[in-house]
């Protein structure tokens, strides 16, 4: 299980804070909720939750901003907290990967991204550009699903599903049989423009799903794993070497290369256009 910050130790539990962030939980999984904590003018939005949790025996509590800031650890918390079970991993399976390669959608794989605000920047732009699945390594020990991510993916944790696995390179491996395997670097000789011609290219290249799993979607388009590393150091050697293609966002150069999610936002944007 990846530790969670801000979660309250005894009940194993973990404040989503923010607006969007717990409104997207009650809209979509009210029944992961446990406990919620509001102010008063954030009850109208949250009523159907608060009738809910009433139905199940589940406590709400209307409060102050002070009370929330300790719930919360944050004066980020926007007048609301809601309380779930601290969320684990599940391995990815190749179930999962023959699912993923018969979607024909794109997921995220990420290799010691940095940080929650990174990984929380990165689901939000992967709800909004329809990528459903986000890869964690096991051994990444910053990028967690804590209360910062919630609150900086404002609801998009509730729009994707996550994986972890034990070794990125090994897995791309493996997976680039049936996915299309795309990484990214500042120094990498193709461009995000060459997106389409890459995909097209190597989609035809790939093994069909083992029998019983379901064909390609109309159109044809494959699934894709955008892998994207630490902005410091980027992808390691033996993970970039076993990506179908290396890409970059090209720029002035003024400065190396943009935030992890500014770029995985630009990469995911191509990948939707396709």
């Amino acid at each position: 299980m990846v530790d969670c910050g801000m979660r309250n130790k005894l009940t194993d539990e973990l404040a989503v804070c923010g607006f969007n962030a717990a409104l997207a939980l009650g809209r979509c999984h009210p029944e992961k909720i446990n406990r919620l904590f509001l102010r008063e003018d954030r009850l109208p939005a949250f009523s159907q939750v608060c009738k809910q949790l009433a139905e199940r025996k589940r406590p709400y509590k209307i409060c102050g901003d002070e009370e929330l800031e300790r719930i919360c650890k944050s004066p980020r918390h926007q007048g609301v907290a809601a309380m779930m079970e601290t969320p684990g991993l599940e391995d990815l399976t190749e179930a999962d990967l023959y699912r993923w390669a018969a979607e024909g959608k794109t997921g995220l794989v990420l290799h010691a991204v940095g940080n929650d605000h990174n990984l929380g920047a990165m689901v939000r732009a992967a709800a909004f550009f329809d990528c459903p699945l986000v890869v964690l390594s096991e051994g990444d020990s910053e990028a967690r699903l804590s209360t910062s991510a919630y609150r900086v993916a404002e609801g998009g944790m509730e729009f994707v599903e996550f994986r972890r696995v034990r070794n990125i390179a090994a897995f791309l491996r493996a997976a680039s049989q049936y996915i299309v395997t795309i990484g990214t670097g500042p120094r990498a000789r193709l461009r995000i423009r060459d997106l389409g011609g890459i995909v097209q290219d190597q989609g035809k290249k790939l093994k069909a799903p083992p029998s019983g799993a379901a064909g390609l979607r109309s159109g044809g388009r494959p699934g894709i794993a955008l892998t994207l590393g630490n902005e410091e150091s980027g992808l390691p050697r033996d993970v970039a070497e076993n990506c179908s293609a290396l890409i970059r966002v090209p720029g002035a150069g003024n400065i190396e290369s943009l935030n992890v999610a500014q770029a995985a936002s630009l990469f995911l944007h191509e990948l939707y256009e396709l």
